[in-house]
Protein backbone atom coordinates (compact mmCIF):
# COMPACT_ATOMS: atom_id res chain seq x y z
CA UNK A 1 0.00 0.00 0.00
CA UNK A 2 2.86 2.35 0.79
CA UNK A 3 4.12 1.45 -2.59
CA UNK A 4 1.03 3.41 -4.62
CA UNK A 5 0.76 6.01 -2.12
CA UNK A 6 4.54 7.17 -2.94
CA UNK A 7 3.22 6.64 -6.86
CA UNK A 8 0.25 8.61 -6.17
CA UNK A 9 2.44 11.54 -4.19
CA UNK A 10 5.25 11.55 -7.15
CA UNK A 11 2.77 11.51 -10.26
CA UNK A 12 -0.55 12.69 -9.09
CA UNK A 13 -0.19 16.09 -11.01
CA UNK A 14 0.47 13.98 -14.64
CA UNK A 15 -2.44 11.43 -13.67
CA UNK A 16 -4.95 14.24 -12.99
CA UNK A 17 -4.11 16.19 -16.16
CA UNK A 18 -4.04 12.95 -18.03
CA UNK A 19 -7.68 12.06 -16.82
CA UNK A 20 -8.93 15.68 -17.96
CA UNK A 21 -6.67 15.73 -21.44
CA UNK A 22 -9.03 12.16 -22.35
CA UNK A 23 -12.45 13.69 -20.82
CA UNK A 24 -11.56 16.67 -23.24
CA UNK A 25 -10.91 14.56 -26.20
CA UNK A 26 -13.79 12.53 -25.52
CA UNK A 27 -16.17 15.48 -25.20
CA UNK A 28 -14.88 17.47 -28.47
CA UNK A 29 -14.20 20.27 -26.08
CA UNK A 30 -10.11 21.15 -27.37
CA UNK A 31 -12.17 22.11 -30.83
CA UNK A 32 -13.59 25.33 -28.46
CA UNK A 33 -10.58 25.70 -26.61
CA UNK A 34 -8.46 25.64 -29.64
CA UNK A 35 -11.50 28.58 -31.29
CA UNK A 36 -10.87 30.50 -27.68
CA UNK A 37 -7.25 30.45 -28.32
CA UNK A 38 -7.56 31.63 -32.00
CA UNK A 39 -9.88 34.47 -30.40
CA UNK A 40 -7.66 35.47 -27.77
CA UNK A 41 -4.45 35.72 -29.92
CA UNK A 42 -6.48 37.50 -32.29
CA UNK A 43 -7.37 40.04 -29.92
CA UNK A 44 -3.64 40.44 -29.26
CA UNK A 45 -2.12 40.74 -31.97
CA UNK A 46 -5.18 43.51 -32.92
CA UNK A 47 -4.06 45.57 -30.11
CA UNK A 48 -0.94 45.60 -30.75
CA UNK A 49 -1.18 46.79 -33.95
CA UNK A 50 -3.37 49.43 -32.86
CA UNK A 51 -1.19 50.81 -30.40
CA UNK A 52 1.76 50.78 -33.08
CA UNK A 53 0.40 51.47 -35.98
CA UNK A 54 3.63 52.95 -37.54
CA UNK A 55 6.14 50.29 -35.81
CA UNK A 56 3.94 47.76 -37.98
CA UNK A 57 3.54 49.32 -40.92
CA UNK A 58 7.19 50.40 -41.33
CA UNK A 59 7.92 46.35 -40.59
CA UNK A 60 5.19 45.57 -43.45
CA UNK A 61 6.46 48.13 -46.20
CA UNK A 62 10.47 46.63 -45.50
CA UNK A 63 8.98 43.05 -45.46
CA UNK A 64 6.88 44.02 -48.85
CA UNK A 65 10.14 45.30 -50.39
CA UNK A 66 12.13 42.75 -49.90
CA UNK A 67 9.62 40.00 -51.73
Amino acid sequence: MGGFKEFWNQYKGAIIGVIIAILILITRLHDLILAIVVLILGAFVGNYVQNNKEFVKTKLKNFIDKM
